[in-house]
């Protein structure tokens, strides 16, 4: 699974699965463009990754961030090869008669409308180039009701579904698009959240299935993968990446 010569850009590359995601295709040859919105973030996992990197702070729910995200990437490097648009917030885990509107449309707009607005802008230079692979993250909660609440549920719900309609919308021109769904995983999505006392209990027993933690790097193992030519065949798949969680 080698990435000579081609490019990678990662979303929310400043922490946890994107880092991780950044660190892996560097290490397989590839040329990665670090965005987060978090500039600190991205410089830093850039510097680790030396002249092989370009740090781009973006906020992907906002389309002229994207469109210069995308400019910045293919000025530095003329191509992008791989896609994953890892970035994404939690909600508090409110229930759906609880969740205020302004959480609900922030955490749509970041997860879902996200990564669609960066998706639309790199499609164009993989038609052009004649291919490419996108890695999706979505969630176990993009497949299940009960292990985050509303907002983030329907957020990754609508991950699942665009990543179906890329894979089959452009399947014959090169294009592959799968998503991984991670169970719990060591990162610092969570942190400094305050989470619905109601939703919280609800959801409480189902969280508890998923106790066994995995580390950013078996994400990111999984996605090298699907961004592979060893899964040129691998196409709208959506792959649990929880230890079997998904399987209880």
């Amino acid at each position: 699974m080698t990435f000579d010569d081609r490019v990678a850009l990662v979303t929310g590359a400043g922490s946890g699965i994107g880092r991780a995601m950044a660190l892996a295709f560097a290490k397989a040859g590839a040329r990665v463009v670090v965005c987060d919105l978090d500039a600190g973030g991205a410089g830093r996992t850039a510097a680790d990754l030396g002249d092989a990197a370009l740090a781009v702070t973006a906020d992907i729910g906002e389309e002229s961030s994207v469109a210069a995200l995308v400019e910045a990437a293919i000025g530095a490097y003329g191509r992008i090869d791989v896609l994953c648009n890892n970035a994404g917030i939690m909600d508090t885990m409110a229930l759906p008669a609880d969740i205020p509107l302004a959480q609900w449309e922030r955490v749509l707009r970041v997860n879902l409308t996200g990564t669609f607005l960066v998706t639309h802008a790199v499609l164009p230079h993989m038609l052009s180039q004649g291919g490419g692979a996108i890695v999706n993250t979505a969630s176990e909660a993009g497949i299940r009701g009960g292990v985050a609440g509303a907002a983030y549920t329907a957020s990754k719900h609508g991950v699942v579904g665009l990543t179906k309609s890329v894979a089959w919308a452009y399947a014959k021109d090169g294009i592959r698009c799968n998503a991984i769904l991670p169970g719990p995983t060591m990162t610092n999505i969570a942190n400094g959240a305050t989470f619905d006392p109601a939703g919280a209990a609800r959801l409480g027993p189902v969280l508890a299935l998923g106790e066994r933690l995995a580390q950013p790097e078996q994400m990111a193992d999984a996605a090298l993968y699907l961004a592979s030519e060893a899964a040129s065949f691998v196409n709208g798949a959506i792959i649990p990446v929880d230890g079997g969680w998904s399987a209880a």
